[in-house]
């Protein structure tokens, strides 16, 4: 594979590249392309002469190795098989990971719909059963590429990069440092209190953003996919205050556990989990910040006003974590 730059990997990723490396798998390209919302990798939907639509995903350089690729095809393939809507990977003689000019990528069938609302028990139910059987078919084995979700790795190693790479401003630096420090110490401990809860393969980013409506739930995006609690799957899609977040669990765990056995001691993970991701968000902006797409994306994230409203919502979770967990309206 040609060697391409970590911190500009799409530097060389031009339409003329895209197009050949669709019409080079064996898809004549009518010239349409329209980049779609993603960061973290490249997405593209690709006009065919035929007049129908791919989707092209091109992978960022070094953050997966390609087994770990194809495990998330793989995944996402099982659970198509099983007449799960999700949007699994096209296979090109025989194939899910193409490479062209230092570009990995994978293509996907168009998938339309809309952004998921569930304003209804019944939405959340059918959200639920079908968190459920994915989770069912999930438990049956484990990722061995794709590692298995830590208080290490998203908060551990966020930490430590922000602090040594003088994103937090001066005045904040010490207060980041202790509260973090705090914040931790106290996930690690909820984690710890759970012993052996179940892992299994997860999606891993599971939000209202990779859902597409239709005739109910599409799931999209499996880049994320990962060995991981079930809740992890579950806590994004909770929304309002705590009264409104426990009626909405409770509907989508009513129809979770018509598939899928749920283990309840995990709401207490909620809020390690609610914080882990602030601070892995922070890093990820961070990490990819010479990656022209993300000033563009976020400039406010340079200001200290950002810095200061993250520390004040870091400072809410010490409290959260300590809380009682959501308790379940059916």
């Amino acid at each position: 594979m040609e060697f391409l730059d970590t911190e500009i990997p799409y530097a060389n990723l031009t339409p003329d590249v895209v197009l050949d490396s669709i019409e080079g798998i064996g898809f004549p390209c009518d010239g349409r392309i329209l980049a779609l919302n993603s960061y973290e990798n490249r997405v593209y939907q690709i006009g065919l002469e035929d007049g129908n639509f791919l989707v092209a995903k091109f992978y960022r350089f070094g953050r997966w190795s390609d087994a770990a690729i194809k495990e998330e095809h793989s995944f996402s393939s099982e659970l198509a098989d099983q007449g799960i809507p999700v949007l699994a990977p096209l296979e090109v003689s025989r194939e899910t990971l193409h490479e062209n000019e230092g570009y990995r990528f994978a293509i996907f069938p168009r998938q339309g719909g809309r952004w998921p609302e569930l304003g209804t028990a019944n939405e959340r139910m059918w959200l639920g059963r079908s968190l459920g059987r994915i989770h069912a078919i999930g438990a049956t084995q484990k990722f061995k590429e794709r590692g298995v979700l830590s208080v290490e790795q998203m908060g551990q190693e966020s930490v430590r990069y922000l602090l040594n790479s003088n994103w937090v401003p001066a005045h904040l630096l010490e207060g980041y440092r202790v509260l973090t420090e705090q914040l931790l110490l106290s996930i690690d401990e909820r984690f710890a209190e759970l012993e052996d809860y179940p892992i299994l393969r997860i999606h891993g980013d599971c939000h209202r953003g990779n859902v597409l409506w239709t005739d109910g739930p599409y799931f999209v995006d499996f880049d994320d996919c990962i060995n991981g609690p079930a809740v992890q799957d579950l806590w994004l899609f909770l929304a309002g205050e705590k009264d409104a977040m426990s009626v909405q669990l409770g509907d989508l765990l009513e129809g979770y556990g018509q598939f899928c056995d749920f283990d309840y001691r995990q709401l207490r993970l909620i809020e390690p989990l609610r914080t882990l991701r602030i601070i892995h968000y922070a890093a990820w902006i961070a990490r990819r910040w010479k990656d022209p797409a993300f000033p563009r994306a976020f400039p406010w994230f340079t200001e200290n006003k950002f810095w200061e409203e993250h520390v004040l919502t870091l400072k809410e979770q010490v409290a959260a974590i300590h809380d009682s967990p959501l308790a379940i309206v059916v």
